[in-house]
Formats: C-alpha cells, sequence, structure tokens
C-alpha cells in the first residue's frame, strides 16, 4: 500500500490500493427508469450549501482531484483528439484543474486532445465556484464553457436538451453514484455521442464507506435497537458492466480503485463527507444521527478498523467505466475459426518461431 498525502489534504493521509476487474457479463440487476433511491432536491440543497462555504469545500476536493488525475491516466491511454467534450457533472471543475497543475503526468498530452470541453451541473453555485479566471488558471487555459442542467432528463436551465450526436466525448468525474435513473442516463450520454464517441466514467461504488456503514449500523443496534440508512446505496461493478452492455456500449472498459484515507476520528470523516457534498440523500433516511449513536460508532468503528497511529480508515471505492458508441468503423472480433495460428501450438514459442510459423502456412 502506497501513502499519499496530496497538498490539498489538511487532516488526513490518503492511501490508496488498486485491484483491477473486467466484468460486462453480470447478470442486470432490476433497475426501472421510474424507481426512486435519493432525493434529488436534497442533494442539490447539500451541493448548494458545500459551494457557498468555499474555503472549506476546496478544503476537501482531495478525493475528486486524485481520481479526475487518474481518469486523466486513462485519457492519456486513448490516441485519440476529441474537438467537443462535454464534462457530465462536472462539479467546480476538478477534472479542468487537474489537467492545468503543473506536476500532472501526461496534463499537456491530454489537453491537446480536449478542444472544447463543456461543463454540465446542475448545482449552478458548485459550476460557477471556481470561475475566477485569476484564481484557477483552467480558465484561461482551456477552452470551457458552463452550462446549468438537469444531469438525469439532460433539460438545461434555459429549458432546451442536450443535442443527439453533439460530443466527440462525455466525461464524468465522481458524479454518477448520485443518479436515479442509471439504465436511462446511460442511454442519453450514448446519444448525444457522436458515432464512435467516447464515455468515461469514474463513480463512487461498492463497499464505499463500509467502515462507516457497519460500525453505524452496530452503534444503532446498540442504543436504539434498530437501523436506518445512513450510508447511500451504491452500484456494483459488475452492475455497472452490465448496464453498459444493456445500453450497448461497445469495447466495454470496467476496472476499481480502492482509495483509502485516514482520518484522526469519525467526527472529521463525516464533516469532510458534508463539505463534499457527499451526504446521504436517501429518501427513507432519518433527518439526523444521535450524538450517543456517534459516541458509540466512535469506538465501535476504532475497535473493528481502527489503525495502528491511531487514526481510522475510509474506504472509497471507485469504478472507472469506458466504452464507445458503436459505429461501422470501429474493430469487430473475427469470426471463430478463422485464425492462422493454434493457441496450442503457439504456446511455448518465441515470437520469431511464431513469425516463421506464419510465413510457412
Amino acid at each position: 500500500m502506497i501513502h499519499f498525502r496530496p497538498p490539498s489534504l489538511l487532516r488526513g493521509t490518503l492511501l490508496h490500493a488498486r485491484t483491477f476487474s473486467i466484468s460486462c457479463n453480470a447478470q442486470l440487476a432490476d433497475m426501472k427508469s421510474g424507481f426512486q433511491v435519493f432525493n434529488k432536491t436534497t442533494k442539490l440543497q447539500q451541493r448548494q450549501r458545500a459551494a457557498k462555504n468555499v474555503t472549506e469545500s476546496r478544503q476537501v476536493e482531495y478525493l475528486r482531484d486524485e481520481v479526475a488525475l487518474r481518469m486523466i491516466e486513462r485519457l492519456a491511454f486513448i490516441s485519440r483528439e476529441f474537438p467537443r467534450v462535454l464534462d457530465f457533472g462536472s462539479g467546480a471543475g476538478n477534472l479542468e484543474k487537474m489537467l492545468c497543475e503543473n506536476d500532472t503526468p501526461d496534463r499537456e498530452l491530454v489537453q491537446s486532445r480536449l478542444k472544447h470541453i463543456t461543463m454540465f451541473d446542475s448545482c449552478k453555485e458548485m459550476l460557477y465556484r471556481d470561475s475566477n479566471p485569476d484564481e484557477f488558471i483552467f480558465n484561461s487555459t482551456l477552452d470551457i464553457d458552463r452550462v446549468v442542467g438537469d444531469e438525469e432528463s439532460f433539460v438545461l436551465a434555459n429549458g432546451s436538451r442536450l443535442q443527439s450526436n453533439s460530443f466527440d466525448a462525455v466525461l464524468s468525474n465522481m458524479s454518477m453514484h448520485w443518479i436515479n435513473d442509471l439504465p436511462g442516463v446511460l442511454s442519453r450520454i450514448q446519444d448525444v455521442l457522436v458515432p464512435d464517441g467516447m464515455f468515461m466514467a469514474s463513480m463512487l461504488g461498492g463497499d464505499t464507506l463500509f467502515e462507516l456503514r457497519t460500525s453505524l449500523q452496530l452503534a444503532e443496534l446498540e442504543r436504539q435497537g434498530g437501523v436506518s440508512p445512513r450510508v447511500s446505496p451504491l452500484a456494483d461493478v459488475k452492475d455497472m458492466g452490465a448496464l453498459m452492455q444493456k445500453a450497448k456500449y461497445n469495447l466495454l472498459t470496467v476496472d476499481v480503485d480502492d482509495i483509502i484515507v485516514s482520518y484522526p476520528d469519525i467526527f472529521t470523516l463525516i464533516n469532510d463527507i458534508q463539505a463534499m457534498g457527499e451526504s446521504n440523500s436517501v429518501l427513507s433516511r432519518q433527518p439526523f444521527i444521535h450524538r450517543d449513536v456517534l459516541l458509540a460508532a466512535e469506538a465501535i468503528y476504532r475497535s473493528l478498523h481502527g489503525n495502528d497511529d491511531g487514526s481510522i480508515p475510509a474506504t472509497f471505492r471507485i469504478i472507472y467505466l469506458i466504452g464507445w458508441k458503436p459505429s461501422e468503423n470501429q474493430p469487430k472480433p473475427l469470426k471463430r475459426g478463422v485464425g492462422q495460428v493454434n493457441l496450442k501450438d503457439a504456446l511455448g514459442k518465441t515470437p520469431e518461431e511464431l513469425e516463421i510459423s506464419l510465413k510457412d502456412k
């Protein structure tokens, strides 16, 4: 496990361990477009409050900034220019900010490929929080514009909609885990892409904050005799692979990072989550947590998950998705039986021996 301390992280240590998983044949969960898990009004209000507390909300951007760096790392491997890019659920512009950081690997390479970026977000306050070019150079270095609109319906603040076949790439950094209608949004994203356009996203998923979830559940059982949904439910990597497949994306890639952040106590962790605008917004949630439950959860957290140095770890599981809108020009797998070399014969041979075998055929 590698220790990492980003410049903006004031209260903890960020650790990360990487695991990879390709999973596109999982059985799709029953997700209907009318199914509502999150209260959109509550989520918007949480993000508005976070954006208005400018100093604190900027201090807790360490997670989004780190994930944006890993998105840029993936973009560097795609050797194609994207003249028109949609940053879907852009927030304050973490992806754009990290593209202009001097110590970001491959920043100039990726910058040169993303010609024009449209930052799209439902929270106007968050979208414009870092729009001053004197404070953030990405506003003048990159060719960008900002658009306020709903991430589920794609309806803009002026009543119009995002147009079909209007973007060469859609990028989404850490926003899609709050979408109610994931199947519908994936289809609508594909609609706004040009043929052979690319969709790349990162989102919280799976066992994110499992330490906090289990500690709060045990504390509530002990103090109140029941549990409430304190941590929002998140999609699993298998579900996302299946959803991408059902939405008919081609050339799919799904992989996972576990990012572990160490905090001094449970209260700092919860405060950072609130400052990020990432608080629970499940429709059936309880409005607050009793102090005695929090105190019990703190003790349970340290007992079950605490680090040797007295801090507590919080795991953020990040799911990365890459898919391409179907096009006749895309590479396609060959039909079975047309291969020229038998795998059994190829095993154990050097590249030179294989080349000689092919020439003899």
